[in-house]
């Protein structure tokens, strides 16, 4: 067995992946990973996420939803009724972010556009996938990872889901998936796909889900101002759009 990396990644999405029934408000499909030294993880991301929770719920069970915090809803209704507080909160929720030592890597893929431009176009999360997978790689082998195991955290959405997902990024990482552009030699590198609940509480699981919906945002209204891209631009290593 490889030696375990140096680093983990947390993924993401926001939309979803259908081809047949296509939201004209959301007619995008986003990928985020979160890619994290593991000891920047321990000592640096997970205790600042705690500390964010312990000053604003005084515990740590909360979990950090993209939608609730968007909408205000479930643990996050105090945004409604304090314009001081939520200020404050989404200061020290921008800032926490900042401060995070990850990088992400992420994939827009415009399912309209997919339709048009392809007679029978590729599963939109197949192609996101492909696309942050090929760019993890880069960065696992620019960052001395080379021939090492490292783990890829998906959430659970469903066992049959979770299934197809799994042997999507089997295909992919055992080169049986590569569309025309130059293949990404990925047997260099040992990926290990995980399945965690939300109930787990994974602080990394959070961080990626702050991510995917504001880089999906930036693609559908580029002008439109995001607050939350800007700091995630800071972050970013590659976002691939397509087509």
């Amino acid at each position: 067995m490889a030696e375990f990396s140096d680093y983990i990644v947390y993924v993401d999405e926001s939309g979803d992946h259908s081809l047949t029934s296509i939201d004209a408000d959301f007619p995008v499909f986003s990928l985020s990973f979160c890619i994290v030294k593991k000891t920047d993880y321990i000592g640096s991301v997970v205790p600042s996420v705690q500390a964010l929770k312990f000053k604003y719920w005084g515990h740590d069970s909360v979990v950090l939803h993209e939608h609730e915090i968007r909408k205000s809803k479930g643990d996050f209704t105090f945004l409604l009724t304090d314009k001081v507080v939520r200020e404050a909160f989404y200061e020290d929720l921008n800032q926490m972010m900042v401060d995070a030592p990850i990088t992400i890597v992420a994939s827009v893929i415009d399912k309209l556009k997919l339709k048009a431009k392809y007679l029978t176009p590729r599963n939109p999360y197949e192609l996101a996938l492909h696309f942050c997978l090929e760019r993890l790689l880069m960065f696992l082998n620019d960052n001395g990872q080379t021939g090492k195991r490292v783990h890829v955290v998906f959430e659970c959405r469903g066992k049959v889901e979770d299934a197809e997902l799994e042997l999507a990024f089997r295909r992919i990482v055992d080169g049986a998936m590569h569309w025309g552009w130059v293949k990404r030699d990925f047997s260099v590198m040992e990926f290990e796909p995980k399945f965690a609940k939300k109930s787990v509480n994974s602080t990394g699981l959070q961080l990626a889900d702050l991510t995917a919906r504001p880089i999906a945002i930036k693609t559908l209204r580029p002008t439109q101002p995001n607050r939350a891209y800007d700091v995630i631009l800071t972050k970013m290593g590659q976002i691939k759009e397509f087509p």
